[in-house]
């Protein structure tokens, strides 16, 4: 039995255990991942948080008897909620996805082929374009710069999160920026939840800057789709969306292609 599918049955016992009719919210910890596993007489994990991995990055999707038990219109997410502490949680099924409808942006592509040749999955790649690319500088028009990739620490009243990268920027008053990054590939989805939780690594970790959250998504290997959000009342919500198709420079038709993007408004949601 693979790895995935011990961890599938293992969320499904204890969903089935804990879940009650009506419940919008389950609570469950470490030691009852250890619990199921024990009575579904399979290995126990090495690293029980393993378990969650990748159904809260939104990697797998969750099994079928959480579907089963969703309301319309609504979809079960896992939340951390503390060291070793987690939560089933229902949310508004309100998908992240690219908008079909986008008008797409050209930019020269500067990605060293040695990087394109040798990333070791889309996630890497993707997030070397973005980076060598300075598209976090062109969506957000701040000046930018990589901090870290792939952050892990531990936020107060969450628990460990990570983030696939970190950028901080200056705009032209001096202002200063953090822009936390998550990274997916054309399969997967970017989480509410993990956007959320970008939120709250901002507000502990760099409270003085001014926290703008980012989503990076391959539409297709050299179209790439970044989203901006931010929290409303306490909801997330997506206030900029770009689409950014990666060319050579003898794609660019200086007749078409510039005049009309000499003639686009200034809609950066930071400036």
């Amino acid at each position: 039995m693979s790895d995935q599918d011990r961890y599938t049955r293992i969320i499904e016992e204890i969903f089935r255990e804990k879940y009650r009719e009506g419940d919008r919210s389950v609570e469950f910890d470490r030691n009852d991942i250890i619990k199921a596993a024990k009575n579904l007489d399979i290995e126990t994990p090495k690293n029980p948080g393993d378990v969650l991995y990748s159904f809260r990055h939104h990697r797998k999707p969750l099994p079928r008897i959480f579907t089963e038990n969703a309301p319309q219109g609504m979809t079960w997410n896992i939340r951390l909620k503390g060291r070793s502490r987690y939560i089933f949680e229902l949310l508004e099924d309100n998908p992240i996805t690219p908008n079909k409808l986008m008008s797409e942006t050209k930019i020269p592509d500067s990605t060293p082929g040695i990087i394109a040749l040798y990333a070791l999955s889309d996630e890497q790649a993707l997030l070397a374009k973005v980076r060598y690319n300075r598209m976090i500088d062109i969506f957000t028009g701040v000046t930018c710069y990589s901090l870290q990739n792939h952050l892990r620490t531990t936020v107060k009243g969450i628990g460990q999160i990570e983030t696939d990268e970190i950028y901080v920027g200056v705009d032209r008053r001096g202002a200063h920026y953090v822009f936390p990054v998550q990274a997916k590939s054309k399969d997967e989805k970017l989480s509410i939840v993990q956007i959320e939780q970008d939120f709250a690594l901002c507000a502990e970790k760099f409270p003085h800057l001014i926290c703008r959250v980012i989503g990076a998504q391959f539409i297709e290997n050299d179209l790439i789709a970044l989203f901006g959000f931010e929290k409303n009342e306490g909801t997330v919500r997506i206030v900029q969306e770009k689409h950014y198709r990666l060319v050579q420079p003898d794609s660019f038709s200086l007749e078409d292609d510039l005049n009309t993007y000499h003639n686009r408004s200034t809609d950066h949601w930071i400036i």
